[in-house]
């Protein structure tokens, strides 16, 4: 068939200009809610605007170029993803979700196609933690999940996280208006962060769920003495105990991923002792698992594990296991079954080859889920580099992606006339 009229170099520019708005000394940084973040923010209007688009900012302060449908259909085919980064992050993760879904728009206009449907675009307030201690806000704000004990969290500076959306142009007395109640199938194009696609050779990825994320804060409680007076068999050593435990749960992450029964990870990301001083036994210890699954069993079951095994930790090592706290815990989400369908036949009316496969990091489209069916499509990304000045996708890859997005905005618009 006829390739979709994607320009491979007006997208690849796209993705080189927003990565250059950012601070110099750590690329590539767009932190949300900074100067240079709505910095980005103005170039990326500037752009929905020369394509035609009908831009606004929701009262959550997502920023929507709406392209409206010929149809009576009411409702909305909903592309995007987000232009904020981690600190020293990539070039593409967010932005080339966002560039991707403009580029779709750009090429339907160029081949002269209008939709039955309005179709938007949509850059997401602060997918990326930010200093307020949420991730996904506008998404939140979007699927109506953005309550008002986490628009009181606080940055360092003591500014709340209602203050920061209005600063940024969102509206939080009016913030149920942000919900959506139209949107007939979300679609986000996202680099896979892992080294699946390129480790098989395939071209693009069909994600079958979001996981679930999970995290746990253990304290064990000892004492703390001098590390040269107090005798070996006299000690309380908290540390032995928080070790004895991240051995044992790396083993049996293991063991889990192991039976697979889809996407499973564990990570102790956080290891702190107290005093921490060279001289001194460690009387406190502190530790923070990330659990990672597409099945929440999995997730409850590795618990019971961790539960138990920090008990006996405990006991052997003669210290108090004093908290196992939940501290945030999401359920995995499963993409939407049809439109999957859909872009895997959008991809391969193109040529391009696919796979299923999880997704281990969180996004957006978990939460727009909660309101509307909605599907991700990954491209690679090289040995799995995210998070990272060194993130990098191919132009062919970029272009791939957004090929395939086309051709499945256009397949979901035809099916409802």
């Amino acid at each position: 068939m006829q390739k979709p009229p994607i320009d491979s170099d007006r997208l690849w520019n796209d993705l080189m200009a927003l990565a250059a708005i950012t601070d110099p000394d750590k690329p590539y940084t767009r932190r949300s809610f900074s100067p240079l973040f709505l910095k980005g923010r103005d170039w990326l209007r500037e752009r929905f605007e020369e394509a035609g688009l009908t831009v606004r900012l929701d009262t959550a302060a997502n920023l929507i170029g709406r392209l409206d449908g010929a149809g009576r259909d009411a409702t909305t085919i909903v592309l995007g993803s987000h232009s904020d980064t981690v600190p020293s992050g990539g070039r593409f993760d967010g932005p080339a979700g966002v560039l991707a879904a403009l580029e779709v728009v750009r090429a339907m206009k160029a081949a002269e196609y209008r939709p039955r449907h309005a179709i938007e675009v949509v850059d997401f307030l602060a997918e990326e933690p930010s200093e307020y201690g949420l991730s996904c806000v506008g998404s939140r704000a979007m699927a109506g999940v953005l309550d008002e004990k986490m628009l009181a969290y606080t940055n360092a500076g003591g500014e709340n996280l209602a203050d920061a959306i209005n600063r940024v142009g969102g509206d939080v007395a009016q913030l149920d208006r942000a919900r959506r109640s139209d949107i007939a199938g979300y679609l986000e194009l996202h680099i896979e962060q892992g080294v699946v696609l390129q480790s098989n050779k395939v071209d693009l990825g069909l994600v079958t769920a979001i996981v679930g994320i999970t995290r746990i804060e253990v304290i064990f409680e000892g004492a703390a003495d001098h590390a040269g007076t107090t005798l070996m068999d006299y000690r309380k050593d908290a540390s032995l105990a928080a070790a004895q435990l991240l051995l044992f749960g790396s083993q049996r992450a293991h063991a889990f991923a192991a039976r697979r029964q889809g996407h499973f990870v564990a990570t102790t990301g956080v290891f702190e002792i107290h005093p921490n001083a060279s001289n001194v036994v460690p009387g406190r210890a502190r530790m923070v698992f990330d659990i990672r699954a597409e099945d929440h069993v999995m997730v409850d079951e590795f618990l019971a594990e961790l539960d138990a095994e920090s008990k006996a930790a405990a006991a052997r090592f003669g210290v108090t296991r004093s908290q196992f706290n939940t501290l945030s815990s999401t359920k995995p989400t499963i993409c939407d079954r049809h439109l999957r369908a859909v872009l895997k036949r959008g991809a391969e009316a193109l040529g391009y080859s696919t796979m299923s496969l999880a997704s281990g990091a969180g996004h957006d489209a978990a939460f727009v889920a909660r309101i509307a069916p909605s599907a991700m499509l990954f491209i690679p990304c090289r040995d799995g580099k995210s998070h990272a000045p060194e993130e990098w996708t191919e132009k062919h890859q970029a272009a791939s992606g957004a090929a395939t997005l086309y051709e499945a905005v256009r397949m979901l618009d035809g099916q409802n006339q």
